[in-house]
């Protein structure tokens, strides 16, 4: 069985035991490292290469949206959960702008964070309930704005642009793959190469460029 390599930064030393502990007993999950100090934390993600940071928000040295930020920077391949105290959706906005792909509160029980992070690793976006309301409901906004002709300045592929319009309508990576007949890997390939023409580190960032110039719909 393929393990999902992770990584912890929390700055609460009792969570941050109770996280590796729980999170440890899951076959599925590997530790490959854990840190308390924003600033340190990059550096050390990008040591240890894991396919997954679980990251608090409030950190000294940097905070979560800057963590991410230079995670996503180093390391695009690297996916980011974030697990915090906060409900603000300006923060949702702002680690999921930074390249984060899930946005996690403390409350949550340890099944599901492991479900979160199944759910990211699958090519999902991971938001608990009243979150994802108001992040769809900033979506929408977007869509219900009056917008130019539709113009691609990007100038995605016909596949890349198909992808794209799939994980818009909340496809995963499997799912896209299903409907288009191609493999995961090659839906991330495609993915990957879009994320580099339009400036972005994840696929809810893309979404909402695309949304903003016209292109796709929800």
């Amino acid at each position: 069985m393929d393990r999902t390599r992770v990584f912890l930064v929390e700055d609460n030393p009792t969570l941050l035991r109770n996280l590796s502990r729980v999170l440890g007993a899951f076959p599925e999950l590997e530790l490959v490292g854990q840190e308390m100090d924003g600033e340190r934390a990059v550096d050390a993600v990008v040591a240890a290469a894991p396919q997954l940071v679980l990251l608090d928000l409030e950190l000294p040295g940097l905070d979560g949206i800057q963590v991410t930020a230079r995670v996503k920077r180093k390391a695009p391949q690297t996916e980011v959960l974030i697990l915090t105290s906060f409900e603000d959706e300006q923060k949702v906005y702002e680690a999921i702008q930074a390249g984060a792909s899930g946005y996690l509160v403390k409350r949550m029980g340890p099944e599901k964070i492991r479900a979160a992070i199944q759910g990211v690793m699958q090519g999902g976006t991971v938001l608990e309930p009243v979150i994802a309301r108001r992040f769809w409901n900033y979506f929408q906004s977007l869509q219900a704005r009056p917008a130019a002709p539709p113009r691609d300045p990007w100038g995605l592929t016909e596949v890349e642009f198909e992808v794209l319009r799939y994980v818009a309508k909340g496809l995963s990576n499997a799912e896209v793959g299903q409907v288009m007949t191609l493999e995961r890997r090659s839906v991330r390939t495609h993915l990957g190469h879009l994320y580099k023409k339009m400036g972005v580190y994840s696929h809810v960032e893309a979404v909402v460029l695309a949304l903003k110039a016209g292109l796709v719909e929800l």
